[in-house]
């Protein structure tokens, strides 16, 4: 027995006739003659008596009338209690992110459920996927923005359709600057700043290829603004994602692409069998609802 049938009955009972009960309801006639049909079915009883000019209640369509009434009564009563406690969902959700085009999704995302929850507020914490993964299995960071390569094996992820793009950071004085792209080659002799990720250095390895034991490594880093810093200074160019420069001063600082090119994805990941908090399990909901039918997911 279903409550929109509940429903469709009163409407029924209440107008006595299906006629006026449909256009109430804004369904055909016939649509709400097989669901009273199909309710008389599965009771085993006859609700309505059909007359020609209004349909009447039998006794056990009356007992069903009361009964339907304090059903109703209290599923109404249930929902507004459900929706007034999630106007008051509260507290603080951690989210841990790197330096990445990605966060440009996250400023519609953090609209869009403050509109829904104004209570919730945001920590936003940055760091390397590494040290984002390690907060997150301590409890104190509740979901995280990762850069692929990353093992998900604990986690529940949405992977988002946005190439995060490897690139070299230099000074605008420095002769790669008047490349249009850099090749392994270009980058052999010249002072580096790679990324301190273990598995990140590995894929750029792959990269390099046979100039990867050759390379002039001064610094690593683990995040790309103390690298640009180095550059800046014409101490190294810095091996960084494109998304991690989008608001530096391009008089001061330049980028230019690898070639061929090099490119990661980066995902939205949460602990599995977590106890979150009703505030971070909400915003987890709100994402998988956002973010699952627009991206190409792994749960």
């Amino acid at each position: 027995m279903e409550i929109r049938v509940l429903r469709y009955f009163l409407a029924v009972a209440r107008e006595e006739s299906i006629t006026k009960a449909a256009e109430v309801l804004h369904i055909t006639q016939p649509t709400l003659s097989r669901q009273i049909s199909q309710l008389e079915e599965g009771m085993g009883v006859r609700l309505l008596e059909r007359g020609t000019r209004k349909v009447t209640l039998t006794e056990e369509g009356l007992l069903l009338k009361r009964r339907a009434e304090e059903i109703l009564e209290l599923v109404d009563k249930t929902e507004k209690e459900i929706a007034q406690q999630e106007k008051n969902v509260g507290g603080v959700v951690s989210v841990g992110c790197g330096d990445l085009a990605a966060v440009q999704i996250l400023p519609d995302i953090f609209r869009r459920f403050h509109e829904r929850y104004p209570a919730v507020t945001f920590d936003i914490y940055t760091a390397t996927a590494d040290h984002i993964k390690d907060r997150m299995d301590r409890g104190l960071t509740d979901v995280g923005l990762l850069l692929e390569p990353v093992d998900m094996e604990k986690y529940e992820f949405i992977r988002l359709d946005r190439a995060e793009r490897w690139i070299v950071v230099m000074h605008p004085g420095s002769p790669l600057a008047q490349k249009d792209y850099i090749t392994a080659e270009d980058l052999k002799e010249v002072p580096l700043i790679l990324p301190r990720r273990l598995n990140v250095r590995s894929e750029l390895a792959h990269w390099f290829g046979e100039y990867y034991d050759e390379l002039n490594v001064l610094f690593t880093s683990n995040l790309p603004s103390n690298s640009a810093v180095m550059a800046h200074n014409r101490l190294a160019c810095a091996i960084a994602i494109q998304g991690s420069i989008s608001f530096w001063d391009r008089e001061k600082i330049v980028c230019r692409p690898l070639s061929p090119e090099l490119s990661a994805n980066s995902v939205l990941a949460w602990k599995r069998q977590q106890p979150f908090g009703l505030a971070a399990a909400r915003f987890i909901e709100f994402l998988k609802e956002t973010l699952e039918k627009s991206f190409n997911t792994l749960l």
